[in-house]
């Protein structure tokens, strides 16, 4: 499905800009990405392989596809660009009146980005470089510690924007069993952490579909075959938490994203 949205946009004449993105916390390794046991260099290190595997499939020349490695410093909310030579841009460290520094920054650090590519990308760290000064000086309380309890499969999960509550597994894996039991020792460590009740989590596998009929048909055959797959990796590799697993199949509906429960068949 990822790579059939990039084929639809640059069929139509536009660049693609892929970003690939990490979290961590300067303030609290605790606060880092749980499915890398919170370590940011491994967290790096897999979304430059990620980066890679995308430049084997849309070209390294990055003319029409740039996938960028951007990490997410979750105190601060900033992003830090990565460039080439390890070279990096921590929007984090600069100030507003240097905003206008930000295209030629960008050049300089990825040199081979086209410019519409560039031009796409200048509003996002705008943004960034405003909501972050915009929290300076400002006490917050950073609850933002896992405490996960739904494991979600597949795609349309667009309406999920409570923090630290579900786990994404999107269907870009040719094995989907390792993120997914991931996942599920994630949401086991919440548990015997109590930062969820131990009585049961949610797994909730979800397929977008366009039209009525042939379209709809295949979207409900692949969210059954993701739940059912899902259900047996955790009940092989966490068999203590398949008692509390509350298992629902749904599909999207795209243009309005309506998402549709499946009946137990």
């Amino acid at each position: 499905m990822l790579t059939d949205a990039v084929d639809e946009a640059i069929h139509g004449g536009s660049g693609v800009l892929l970003i690939i993105s990490y979290h961590f916390s300067r303030g609290d390794r605790n606060r880092g990405c749980a499915g890398f046991d919170c370590d940011v260099a491994a967290a790096l290190a897999h979304a430059h392989e990620i980066r890679r595997q995308a430049e084997s499939i849309f070209g390294r020349d990055h003319r029409h596809v740039y996938p960028l490695v951007c990490g997410f410093e979750t105190d601060s909310d900033a992003l830090i660009v990565h460039g080439i030579d390890d070279a990096t841009l921590d929007i984090g460290a600069l100030q507003p009146s240097q905003e206008g520094e930000l295209e030629r920054r960008i050049a300089s650090l990825c040199p081979d980005m086209p410019g519409d590519i560039r031009r796409d990308l200048l509003p996002l760290l705008k943004g960034n470089l405003q909501h972050v000064d915009s929290l300076r000086g400002i006490t917050r309380e950073l609850d933002i510690e896992h405490r996960e309890w739904v494991i979600c499969v597949g795609r349309g999960f667009d309406f999920l924007h409570l923090p630290n509550t579900a786990l994404i597994v999107g269907p870009y894996s040719p094995d989907l069993s390792q993120p997914i039991s991931t996942a599920a020792a994630i949401i086991d460590a919440n548990m015997k952490a109590e930062r969820v009740p131990d009585d049961g989590f949610l797994l909730l596998a979800s397929t977008p579909y366009e039209a009525i009929g042939v379209d709809r048909a295949r979207a409900e055959l692949k969210s059954r075959f993701l739940s059912e797959f899902a259900a047996q990796v955790i009940a092989r590799e966490h068999p203590r938490l398949v008692a509390g697993m509350i298992s629902r199949t749904a599909v999207v509906h795209w243009p309005s994203r309506r998402l549709e429960l499946l009946d137990h068949v």
